[in-house]
């Protein structure tokens, strides 16, 4: 039986305001609902502030004016309470208060296909050779997807390169993360070069980030060269790009390579350069309001490049691999620079470049006294990890006495040791010294060292 309770008149009249409240609490409780879209209110250096949208971080908008004619893509880089943060790809002249904010895509993805051997792309996989358009029939989100570190086999292979100083001193792993160490213009990308064109790979993934322009099309037709490009995909953001743009071709070559190391196939991947898109992410993290630390650069570039490391290395059961090179620009040969520091402590050894040895044109200059590989004593044999050790003690002591022995001021025979490294150090020079196109197999190089110091 339905029974009615008299209301007053009071309580009548308070009803509308009971129900407002309701609302106001409901509403505080419930999440914001989804918006189709919002609208510029701000522009400030590289970032772009929106109000009336509710995107994730890392969803793709696209930002249009009212006439129609300027069309940018954007994406989410933070928020604020009910602002998002946005970055565009491309510059924003043209923009103005109140342009429309439209959301595009949830997350960034990469596209792929076998088709991608032999050409040279932007970081949205855009064609920039002059060669067809490619077929793409698979996306993958550009963040991978991380490989469980008790399913990763250990390194147990040796991989050649064909450059005399690497395979004997230096010796590389299949699936070992390698650092090149070097101020500018000491010979990083004709190194690159030559691993790319000698070693023994399937595939070679070539990531040019944040360098000049003039230089992708330099390394590609005349460093590179025809045969380089033959096994090689090559994904290019100049320095010109959006740091947006560099950022994401950085994790485009990443996604590239675990495709193809998931196919069973063993690849080489060249980076140049790490030390770029840690800019990138620092006008990024800047943009967004976060504190700036060492050198400027924010608390997630030192979280962003362990991340992009570990994605590199052997393949689930040892099913495919990725041997990497990233390069790392020492600025003004500073050694103790943050992002140095952190690749040495993240990749599985380094190879330093010495200005004084280039300038005596010793190419490859690499400087024995600060290069290691951390995997090498597992993958030799012992007498082979002994020449190795032999080579480095002789040229290191050397290197230690050069003032003395150069001024006359050492005695001949008070240090057998360093008698030894004074005799053999033009051999030893000519041995690390070698020619661009020169290729020497493992073999050769270490029969050649055996006779040196035998």
């Amino acid at each position: 039986m339905l029974t009615l309770k008299s209301v007053s008149l009071d309580e009548l009249s308070d009803l509308p305001f009971q129900l407002e409240r309701n609302l106001e609490v409901l509403a505080k409780e419930q999440l914001p609902p989804m918006q189709l879209s919002g609208y510029v209110t701000k522009v400030a250096g590289t970032s772009i502030e929106a109000e009336g949208l509710n995107s994730p971080i890392g969803s793709l908008c696209k930002v249009s004016c009212q006439s129609g004619r300027t069309i940018i893509d954007a994406e989410v880089i933070g928020f604020s309470q009910s602002s998002l943060y946005l970055m565009p790809y491309k510059s924003t002249e043209g923009l103005s208060p109140g342009c429309r904010v439209l959301p595009r895509q949830s997350s960034s993805v990469g596209r792929l296909a076998d088709e991608l051997i032999g050409r040279v792309i932007d970081g949205f996989g855009e064609v920039l050779d002059s060669g067809p358009s490619i077929d793409y029939y698979t996306e993958e989100n550009l963040e991978g997807k991380p490989i469980n570190p008790m399913h990763r086999p250990p390194i147990d292979a040796v991989l050649e390169t064909g450059i005399k100083a690497i395979d004997t001193c230096l010796t590389i792993g299949r699936g070992q993360r390698m650092g090149l160490i070097a101020g500018s213009g000491v010979g990083k990308s004709v190194l690159l070069a030559m691993l790319a064109r000698n070693t023994a790979a399937d595939v070679v993934v070539i990531g040019l980030i944040g360098e000049r322009g003039r230089e992708v099309n330099e390394f590609i037709h005349q460093t590179l060269g025809k045969d380089g490009m033959k096994k090689s995909v090559v994904i290019a953001a100049p320095s010109n790009a959006s740091p947006l743009e560099r950022l994401k071709a950085a994790k485009l070559t990443h996604l590239i390579a675990e495709y193809y190391r998931d196919q069973g196939k063993h690849v080489l991947m060249l980076f140049d350069s790490l030390t770029r898109v840690a800019h990138a992410q620092r006008e990024i993290g800047l943009a967004v309001g976060e504190p700036p630390t060492t050198k400027g650069y924010p608390p997630s570039v030192f979280s962003l490049l362990p991340q992009l490391i570990e994605r590199t290395g052997v393949g689930v059961k040892g099913r495919g691999s990725i041997t990497c090179f990233y390069t790392v620009l020492a600025e003004g040969d500073d050694r103790s620079d943050p992002i140095v520091d952190i690749a040495r402590a993240s990749l599985d050894g380094q190879v330093m470049l010495s200005r004084a040895l280039a300038d005596k044109a010793h190419y490859p200059a690499i400087d024995l006294m600060g290069s290691i590989s951390r995997v090498s004593s597992s993958i030799l044999k012992k007498e082979q990890i002994l020449l190795g050790q032999r080579l480095r003690r002789l040229w290191s002591l050397y290197n230690e006495k050069e003032d003395l022995i150069q001024i006359g001021a050492y005695e001949g025979k008070s240090n057998p040791e360093l008698d030894e490294a004074i005799k053999s150090r033009v051999s030893l020079s000519q041995f690390l010294v070698q020619g661009e196109h020169e290729v020497v197999k493992q073999e050769s190089s270490w029969h050649q060292l055996g006779e040196i110091l035998s």
